[in-house]
C-alpha cells in the first residue's frame, strides 16, 4: 500500500466533519485532520472569489484514490471540489504502519 496525503477544502466545519466521517466509515482514510480558518482566494467562472473554508488533510492510499474521489463527490456541496493528492516522500515507520494498518482493515472486515 502506498501512502497518499489528500488535501480537500470544504465550505464549513460541519461539511468537513461530514466528509471526514464518510471517508472513515468507508475505510478509505485512516485519519482526517480538519484545519479551520482557511481563507481562500481563487478564480471561479471568470470572477475573482474569496471564501472562508476548512482544509481536510486526509491520510489515504494510492490504491483507494478512485473510491476517495467518488466519496468526496457524493458528499461535497461544491460543483468542483478541491481534491489534491500528494505522495509523502518519508513517513515515520511506526506512524506509517498504523496508517496502512487502518486502511487495510477494510479488506479484513469484508
Amino acid at each position: 500500500m502506498k501512502p497518499l496525503l489528500v488535501l480537500i477544502t470544504a465550505s464549513s466545519s460541519e461539511e468537513g466533519a461530514e466528509l471526514a466521517r464518510a471517508l472513515l466509515e468507508a475505510r478509505i482514510a485512516s485519519c482526517v485532520n480538519l484545519v479551520p480558518g482557511v481563507r481562500s482566494f481563487y478564480w471561479w467562472q471568470g470572477k475573482r472569489e474569496e471564501a472562508g473554508e476548512v482544509l481536510l488533510l486526509v491520510k489515504s492510499a494510492h490504491e483507494q484514490w478512485e473510491e476517495l474521489q467518488a466519496t468526496v463527490h457524493q458528499h461535497h456541496s461544491y460543483e468542483c471540489p478541491e481534491i489534491v493528492a500528494l505522495a509523502p516522500e518519508r513517513v515515520e515507520k511506526r506512524y506509517l504502519s498504523w496508517w496502512e494498518g487502518e486502511l487495510s482493515r477494510s479488506s479484513l472486515e469484508s
